[in-house]
C-alpha cells in the first residue's frame, strides 16, 4: 500500500522541497487528510466573530452572563432566605424588601434570585440532553441508511405528530411524587424534545454523507462510529449549537408552563412556581402585581437571551442573513 510522503529538507525556504521548513505530510493517492472537513475549532471561532459583530447576539450573550452570574451566586446579591416566612406579608417595596414581600410573609426578591438557578439548571439540562440525543439519532440515521434510517425515522415522525405540552402534562403527572422536581423535569423536556432537532441534523448530515472527506475516510478503512463523531459532526458545531439554544429555549418555556399550572414541585423556589402560587393567592386582585410580573418577565429575560443568540448561529447556517458590511474610506470610481 502506497505510504504517505513528507515534504521537508535542509535549512532555507519554510515549507518547500529539499529546504529546512517545517515538514508537511501528504496523504497518498491525493486522500484527504482525516478530519478534512471543516474543524470544530474554526468553527467556533466562526461563531465568536458573529456574536461580536452582530448587535443582537451580543445582547443575548449579555443577558445569559447575567443570568449565569446570579444563579452562581445568589447568596451574593440576596441575602434573605427565599423560602422562610418570616415578615410580614403583602408589604410594598422597600429598602428592605426591594419587590416587597409574597402573601406568606416571603421575601420576593430573594425568591427572583433563588430561583434562576433551577429555571438555568433546566435550561441546560434539556439543551444539551435534547442535541445530544438529536445528534446521535439523526446524523447515525443519515449516515448508515437502510432500516437503521427507517427505524430512527419511525420514532422520530411518532414524536412529531403528538402534541408536546398534552403529553409532557400527562408524563409529568406521571412521574411527578408531590410535583415535578427539576430532575423530573429535564428528564421529561428532554424525552420528548429532541425530534424536531433530529430532522433538523439528519438532513443536514444527508447533504454530507457522499462528500470526499468522507469517501476517504471510508476508503481508508475507518469504522462508521469513528466517521459520525471524527468526521461528520465537527462539520455542524453552529448547527449544535443552535440546536442547543432552541432546546433550552423551549426548555424554559415549557418547564414555567407546567409549573404555573401546578405541575411542578413548589417546594422548589423558581420562577414558575412564583408564578404559581401568586396566582393561587390572587396576587392581581390583591395588588400585589410584582409578584407576577417580575419572574414572568424573568422568564421572557432568559428566553430572548437564547433567541437573540441564535441570530449569530443563523448568520453562519445561512449567508443570506448576513450583514452587509459597509467599506468605509473606499469610494466606488465612476466607469471612464
Amino acid at each position: 500500500m502506497a505510504m504517505p510522503r513528507t515534504l521537508g529538507g535542509g535549512p532555507g525556504a519554510a515549507g518547500r522541497p529539499g529546504t529546512g521548513g517545517p515538514q508537511v505530510l501528504v496523504p497518498a493517492g491525493g486522500l484527504p487528510t482525516p478530519g478534512a472537513g471543516v474543524t470544530g475549532a474554526r468553527s467556533l471561532r466562526r461563531m465568536a466573530r458573529a456574536i461580536t459583530a452582530n448587535r443582537k447576539a451580543t445582547t443575548g450573550a449579555v443577558l445569559l452572563l447575567i443570568f449565569t452570574l446570579v444563579a452562581l451566586f445568589p447568596g451574593v446579591i440576596a441575602h434573605d432566605d427565599p423560602a422562610a416566612e418570616i415578615y410580614a406579608p403583602k408589604l410594598g417595596p422597600s429598602a428592605h424588601h426591594l419587590l416587597g414581600t409574597t402573601a406568606l410573609g416571603q421575601d420576593m426578591f430573594a425568591q427572583v434570585i433563588y430561583g434562576t438557578r433551577p429555571v438555568l439548571e433546566i435550561a441546560l439540562g434539556v439543551g444539551l440532553g435534547a442535541t445530544v440525543i438529536a445528534m446521535l439519532i439523526g446524523v447515525a440515521a443519515a449516515y448508515l441508511g437502510g432500516l437503521w434510517d427507517a427505524v430512527l425515522n419511525l420514532i422520530t415522525d411518532v414524536l412529531l405528530v403528538i402534541p408536546l405540552f398534552p403529553l409532557l402534562i400527562v408524563i409529568s403527572r406521571y412521574l411527578g411524587v408531590g410535583g415535578a422536581g427539576t430532575e423530573v423535569m429535564i428528564v421529561v423536556i428532554t424525552a420528548t424534545g429532541w425530534s424536531y432537532t433530529a430532522r433538523q441534523l439528519r438532513s443536514q448530515a444527508l447533504s454530507l454523507r457522499n462528500r470526499d472527506f468522507l469517501e476517504a475516510a471510508r476508503v481508508r478503512g475507518e469504522r462508521p462510529l469513528y466517521i459520525v463523531v471524527v468526521e461528520i459532526i465537527p462539520t455542524m458545531t453552529s448547527l449544535l449549537v443552535a440546536s442547543f439554544l432552541t432546546n433550552a429555549l423551549y426548555a424554559v418555556l415549557f418547564s414555567s408552563g407546567l409549573q404555573f399550572i401546578g405541575l411542578g414541585d413548589p417546594n422548589v423556589i423558581s420562577w414558575g412556581t412564583m408564578l404559581y402560587w401568586a396566582e393561587n393567592n390572587e396576587a392581581f386582585q390583591t395588588g400585589q402585581v410584582l409578584w407576577i410580573i417580575v419572574p414572568g418577565l424573568c422568564i421572557v429575560a432568559l428566553g430572548a437571551a437564547f433567541a437573540l443568540l441564535n441570530y449569530a448561529f443563523d448568520e453562519i447556517g445561512n449567508p443570506a442573513l448576513r450583514p452587509v458590511r459597509s467599506m468605509r474610506g473606499k469610494r466606488v470610481q465612476p466607469a471612464q
